[in-house]
């Protein structure tokens, strides 16, 4: 763990049109994404490729840990780094095609490992299913987007590193069920609101209205959509083609596994999440979709409609898949890092659990070191290493 590496900042940039712009800096048809090479002094014909659809963890623990454990291993940011009000998943499956191809090309590694992290598991599931099986054209908002043109480099294995199921899932399981009005959050059906103590249901919460707090924040989400489609068939009706709008979703970090530890049960701690108190987050200005524009919402966080699903993308792979879940992750629960694994489509596949580490391993570099080694002896057996 204690290697030597160098970090080597660039990036890459290419050509692209866009009918809209959805990305503050550079000019309308240009892309450019930052990326670090993290590279050790021996050399390497494998390199692991991070990228997370906002990125921002090109100095995560678990990235460092990787390149001083000897493996060269490339961060790379999405058009959309640190912003994803207007992300769009598609253009972000291109993005992690240009730095695939650019790692293969310029850089001349052999062999590519995607490596998911959190958000970035969903992805490279998202991105492999469509370089080994394309067949996506358009957004779900329906834009063109045509990946199966973009001829993208199919990856030779994907690790999942204490990834979700995918953005729109995990919302979804975070939605306030209780907001009946998404123009005055303030108006709540009080049996579904959790966070008031005024609630008839207290945790340990029983089964059934587990059923109904979960059916509820699915029907919020499709209740979101059904408007965004309006909105975006009135806008075309009207010939305004390339319309947009943004919005605000309000109480987005709403679940009973925060208050109720029985509920996909780890060592997570209680009242508890990974952004810090819930109920505080529910509120706030970092939470999951809090700002959202028509075609961002129906790309990333459409229950029904995202094409960025983990667990349906995972049915297509062919390559070999590690699944590493952390025992006390406060984010990504055990149920996602099962459903994760169960949905890979064939048997080489392999799973584990860093016992009592947290999300990000931040302070523990005891279950860093043990998640590290699990990876290695992974990279080594499927000779990535």
């Amino acid at each position: 763990m204690s290697g030597a590496y160098t970090r080597i900042p660039y990036l890459i940039s290419f050509a692209e049109k866009n009918d809209i712009k959805d990305t503050y800096a550079g000019p309308m048809n240009h892309v450019a994404l930052e990326a670090h090479l993290l590279k050790p002094e021996q050399p390497r014909d494998t390199v692991i490729v991070f990228m997370h659809p906002i990125g921002g963890g090109a100095y995560l623990p678990m990235v460092s840990a990787l390149a001083r454990a000897g493996h060269h291993v490339i961060y790379c940011n999405s058009r959309y780094r640190g912003v994803d009000s207007a992300l769009i998943m598609e253009k972000v499956v291109i993005d992690l095609g240009e730095c695939i191809r650019d790692a293969r090309e310029r850089l001349g590694y052999r062999k590519v490992v995607l490596a998911g992290w959190s958000g970035g598991g969903s992805l490279s599931l998202f991105y492999q299913a469509e370089a080994e099986d394309p067949r996506i054209t358009h957004t779900p908002a329906g834009d063109p987007c045509d990946l199966v043109a973009r001829n993208l480099i199919p990856a030779d294995g994907v690790m999942l590193l204490a990834a979700h199921i995918s953005r729109a899932g995990t919302l979804t399981e975070w939605m306030d069920p209780s907001v009946l009005d998404e123009q005055d959050p303030f108006q709540r059906d009080s049996a579904l609101d959790i966070y008031s103590p005024d609630c008839p249901a207290q945790p340990p919460y029983d089964d059934d209205f587990v059923r109904r707090f979960r059916a509820a924040q699915i029907e919020r989400n499709r209740r979101i959509t059904h408007w965004v489609q309006q909105k975006l068939a009135e806008f075309r009706a009207d010939g305004l083609q390339h319309e947009e709008l943004g919005f605000v979703t309000h109480r987005t970090m709403c679940d009973v596994r925060w208050l109720d530890p029985t509920q996909d049960p780890n060592d997570r701690r209680p009242n508890w999440c990974y952004l810090g108190d819930p109920r505080q987050v529910n509120n706030g200005p970092v939470a999951l979709a809090r700002f959202n524009t028509l075609r961002g919402w129906m790309s990333q966080w459409s229950y029904d409609y995202s094409q960025a699903n983990g667990l349906t993308c995972a049915a297509r792979l062919t390559v070999p898949v590690l699944v590493i879940g952390n025992g006390a992750d406060d984010a990504c629960t055990p149920s996602h890092t099962r459903r994760l694994y169960q949905a890979i489509g064939h048997d080489n596949k392999q799973l584990h659990e860093v016992a009592g580490a947290n999300h990000y391993y931040f302070g523990q570099p005891d279950k860093l070191a043990q998640a590290v080694a699990r990876c290695d002896d992974w990279l080594r057996a499927h000779d990535f290493g």
